[in-house]
């Protein structure tokens, strides 16, 4: 039997987004309209951003304890999180979780190794920007990183949390997210990562002016994997 898979999920966007793709990829694995059991859990957004506004990681943690242990309870066999902002607390999770998870950041990093990229230009919300989680991983992994600039981080912190994680997608928004990471490739990254599960939602490698690791579906995907592994 595949393992079942349990989404503790914050921003409603990118969550709908993980289970959309595990539900509609899953069946080129499994058989037609098949895919793994999931769950899913979220406490309100507004909760996670009271404790990231106070910088209160701590806080961010126990909100994905709780999720996880209602989760565990629901009779999940491990724990996903389609949001990379709140991965910031992921160390002060793991040793208190009741299940084994998967880590979105490593999963981009593994796919990014996978296909022979080297220099990454890195988007998604200012505590993921200015945070240690995507350094920490992509260096381990022998990659290096750029980041927008202080002007770029800003503008692009207000259209996910303005914008997209409300569903707003316009094309204003969009020719933004192209402009810089255009920029970025000119300072020689050969890919980018939608490091905001909400950004695939809006720039993909259609529009991208670099090849797009979506780390929405890379989780997605992985889960997928070790559900049926």
């Amino acid at each position: 039997m595949p393992k079942h898979i349990g989404i503790v999920a914050c921003s409603a966007e990118g969550a709908a987004l993980c289970y959309r793709t595990i539900c509609n990829e899953a069946p080129a694995l499994m058989g037609a309209h098949r895919h793994p059991e999931v769950s899913m859990h979220t406490h309100c957004l507004a909760e996670y951003m009271d404790f990231i506004y106070r910088d209160d990681w701590q806080g961010v943690a126990n909100l994905m304890l709780s999720s996880s242990n209602k989760l565990a309870r629901a009779g999940a066999d491990f724990l996903i999180c389609p949001d990379n902002t709140i991965h910031r607390a992921f160390h002060l999770v793991a040793p208190r979780s009741p299940l084994p998870w998967l880590h979105i950041v490593e999963e981009v990093a593994a796919e990014a190794k996978q296909r022979g990229f080297h220099k990454l230009a890195v988007t998604g919300t200012k505590y993921t920007m200015e945070g240690p989680v995507y350094p920490e991983k992509l260096s381990a992994n022998g990659i290096e990183h750029l980041m927008p600039n202080a002007d770029e981080r800003a503008r692009i912190d207000d259209i996910i949390m303005d914008e997209l994680v409300k569903g707003i997608f316009t094309d204003e928004s969009r020719t933004f997210f192209q402009h810089v990471i255009g920029r970025l490739s000119h300072e020689g990254c050969d890919a980018v990562v939608l490091g905001c599960t909400e950004i695939p939602l809006l720039i993909d490698d259609r529009v991208s002016p670099l090849p797009t690791l979506d780390s929405t579906r890379l989780l997605a995907r992985a889960a997928i994997r070790k559900a049926i592994s």
